[in-house]
């Protein structure tokens, strides 16, 4: 099995660590912000990670929240859960940039610091249903699958 984090060009040479588990028992790997970003109340704010991963084609990455960012800060994920299809990988609109989309639900910013977990990176294996004869290919980048 082939599966792992690379960083994306744009952020080469940026001190970008690539994501690891904490513990032999952890599910997730530790996403970090690329960059220092402000979060303002009642918006929603992307968070750059400078990282894109690569995975089987039956393979996805889902990505959650920290839980210290929804319980202490008031964060939570703008889509809920973030899917990484394996044909994000190298697509040709941003290079398949991991991007964490958050909103604040408090009255106050919270700034994220360039460094600090942001998010959780999970590999996942998917099914799919007998006679699916999906053959598009992947032309963009977030919010591209729609628009084949």
């Amino acid at each position: 099995m082939s599966r792992g984090f690379e960083v994306v060009t744009a952020y080469q040479n940026q001190g970008i660590i690539l994501p690891v588990r904490k513990t032999a028992g952890s599910a997730g790997y530790d996403l970090a912000a690329a960059a220092t970003v402000t979060v303002q109340p009642k918006t929603i704010t992307v968070v750059p990670t400078g990282l894109k991963a690569y995975m089987e084609q039956n393979e996805y990455l889902a990505i959650f929240i920290r839980s210290g960012l929804a319980f202490k800060y008031g964060l939570m994920l703008a889509n809920g859960t973030g899917i990484i299809d394996s044909d994000y990988y190298n697509n040709s609109s941003n290079e398949g940039h991991i991007m964490i989309a958050y909103y604040n639900t408090q009255a106050t910013p919270y700034t994220i610091e360039k460094g600090e977990r942001v998010g959780q990176g999970l590999f996942m294996k998917y099914l799919t249903v007998d006679g699916d004869a999906a053959t598009a290919i992947r032309s963009g980048g977030i919010g591209s699958t729609g628009k084949l």
